[in-house]
């Protein structure tokens, strides 16, 4: 029995083999290597459970970064398109000096910007969150796993450790009675008052108490060495094994964690050299700012074409004669061809026309059709734009003549899907159109040929200087109006008592389209790809952008959409996916 005083065992630290438990000898400290151990077990299901919550405060982390990046992303987005300049707009006009242009770049490279911020959230969700999260689920998957063969040996163990105590004690109450059953024998064998049957009875007795003990004592002694077994199994085996397994369960995690923190700076790291690009390209832009491009740029919008007038001769009142304007004054420079004035007419001494206001300039659209009341380049330039918008005009019916020519021939080659009659009366009216705008191109043609021809000289280089700005309106354009009023014979007059008229400005588009109606929708589109719409006319779409149509395909491969009251124009109709409403006028649903 004493053996079992000597029985020692081993229980190693959650992560090293520093610390040692030996069994004393009683049963007490046995139990207490068992209850040792269960707390062993609970702090390390703590401990690794808290590691679990730290790869998870990490996610979470991450992810709270990833949706700053987005955010940010987003507001730099809508910043460059707030100030981006509207197309067809006197905001678009101003972007041909090259300061504007700078700026647009600069709008342009912070949209650009915000797209690495985007990459930067795109990267960690796929490098960091999404891989950190399947290994959480793994390894609270094996960290059960390992808990569960943990108990389950502990549970085995004290199994045996019942199966042993129960030996034990049989084995101890065994040798009691077989020891008090020798004592009776003995006390009966000295006995000569007791019968020899007795004598017998009792020695029977404890031969039978000790056969009994001995086979307790063999028991209990098979019981003792599996469970020495099972013990040295159970510490020295399965325990450190399972510790084991925790412990690299746990440099696992801690290494991952640590590989997730440079994953998160190299995700950084990566788009330092593109951003960099987009802050080169502000830093270009800015350097390619050319203040003398510029003043150029101003006095090509703004020059009137007028030359300066000459020296007013002094005019003599003592001789006896009739007064009559020097023949270099600005009367006799008008650019009209007048004739001079005759020697007996009476003329007011005239200034510069840049001091008063034009009373016939204050009526909205009140100025002549042929732009007469403005100065000779300022005239060119409109009578060129308005050249231009005709022009523009008759390709645009053109382009719906031909449109409807082809939709003519296909009915004609497939009357099922519609009558070929039906389209004539639109032919025809488009011709009529088209013959009306040629017309009024051809007259505003004429008076351009009329004003070039007046105008000095130019060489081809600066006709063509001229012309790129042929659209470009300034208040200061319209003071330079306002300040002459037009008289009969071409000249340009004082008004003095126009310092009391109120002051209205002159609008630059005042003809028939301002005031046209907007075409109405006639179903939706949804954008199947992108489209950037870099050409004049067309409007950019990105994919998947719900928008208006107001004007279905006529057979050229274009469908006219609408974004907003101030955007419009064409794109592919391949690139979208139409939706017409049924009840619109001329309405064909197509997809």
């Amino acid at each position: 029995m004493e053996n079992i005083s000597n029985t020692f065992s081993a229980v190693m630290c959650p992560f090293g083999d520093c610390c040692f438990f030996k069994l004393s000898p009683n049963s007490t400290r046995l139990n207490y290597l068992f209850v040792s151990l269960q707390d062993q077990f609970e702090n390390l299901e703590k401990h690794t459970q808290w590691g679990i919550d730290v790869l998870e405060k990490y996610i979470k982390f991450v992810k709270e970064r990833t949706e700053i990046e987005i955010s940010y992303a987003k507001q730099l987005r809508n910043l460059s398109k707030k100030y981006q300049p509207k197309k067809n707009s006197k905001e678009e006009e101003e972007y041909k000096y090259t300061s504007c242009k700078a700026f647009l770049a600069t709008l342009n490279e912070m949209n650009d910007y915000a797209g690495q911020h985007e990459v930067v959230s795109e990267n960690m969700t796929s490098q960091i969150t999404a891989e950190l999260t399947r290994f959480v689920q793994e390894l609270k998957q094996e960290r059960k796993s390992h808990f569960h063969d943990g108990r389950k040996a502990q549970q085995n163990i004290e199994t045996f450790w019942k199966q042993l105590e129960a030996s034990k004690r049989r084995f101890e109450r065994d040798c009691k009675e077989a020891d008090r059953a020798q004592q009776y024998f003995e006390k009966m064998d000295a006995d000569i008052n007791v019968t020899k049957a007795d004598v017998e009875k009792a020695r029977q007795q404890a031969q039978t108490r000790h056969q009994m003990a001995e086979d307790s004592k063999g028991e209990y002694s098979s019981i003792l060495q599996k469970f020495n077994h099972e013990q040295r199994e159970h510490y020295h085996t399965h325990i450190p094994n399972i510790f084991q397994k925790i412990q690299e369960m746990e440099e696992r995690r801690i290494v991952r964690i640590g590989e997730c923190m440079k994953t998160y700076a190299e995700v950084d790291r990566q788009v330092i050299p593109i951003i960099g690009k987009c802050l080169d390209g502000i830093t270009k832009a800015a350097e390619s700012i050319d203040q003398k491009n510029d003043s150029q740029l101003v006095i090509e919008a703004f020059k009137s074409g007028f030359e300066p007038p000459g020296d007013i001769d002094f005019e003599d009142f003592t001789q006896p004669m009739k007064r009559t304007v020097s023949e270099s004054s600005l009367s006799n420079s008008r650019w009209d061809g007048k004739s001079e004035p005759k020697p007996g007419s009476k003329s007011k001494g005239k200034l510069w026309p840049f001091i008063k206001k034009n009373k016939l300039s204050l009526k909205l659209g009140g100025g002549p059709e042929d732009f007469s009341n403005l100065p000779p380049e300022q005239r060119r330039k409109k009578l060129q734009q308005k050249v231009d918008e005709l022009n523009k005009d008759i390709q645009k019916e053109m382009d719906q003549r031909d449109a409807l020519t082809k939709m003519k021939d296909v009915y004609i080659k497939n009357p099922q899907m519609g009558d070929a009659a039906s389209v004539d009366h639109k032919l025809a009216e488009l011709g009529q159109n088209m013959e009306k705008l040629r017309l009024e191109a051809q007259k505003f043609e004429g008076w351009l040929a009329e004003v070039e021809g007046r105008l000095p000289v130019r060489t081809e280089q600066t006709r063509r200087q001229s012309g790129m700005y042929d659209t470009q309106n300034t208040s200061a354009v319209n003071n330079c109006a306002q300040d002459r009023e037009s008289s009969p014979d071409g000249s340009y007059t004082e008004d003095q008592s126009q310092e009391s008229e109120m002051k209205v400005p002159v609008t630059e588009f005042d003809d028939e389209f301002d005031d046209e109606e907007p075409l109405p929708t006639i179903g939706t589109c949804k954008a199947l790809y992108t489209f950037e719409g870099q050409n004049e006319g067309t409007i950019s779409v990105t994919e998947g952008e719900m928008l208006y149509v107001i004007e279905e395909d006529k057979g050229d491969g274009w469908t006219r959409i609408r974004r907003n009251e101030d955007e419009e124009g064409y794109v592919p109709t391949s690139y979208v996916e139409v939706y017409l409403d049924k009840n619109a006028k001329g309405a064909m649903t197509y997809i």
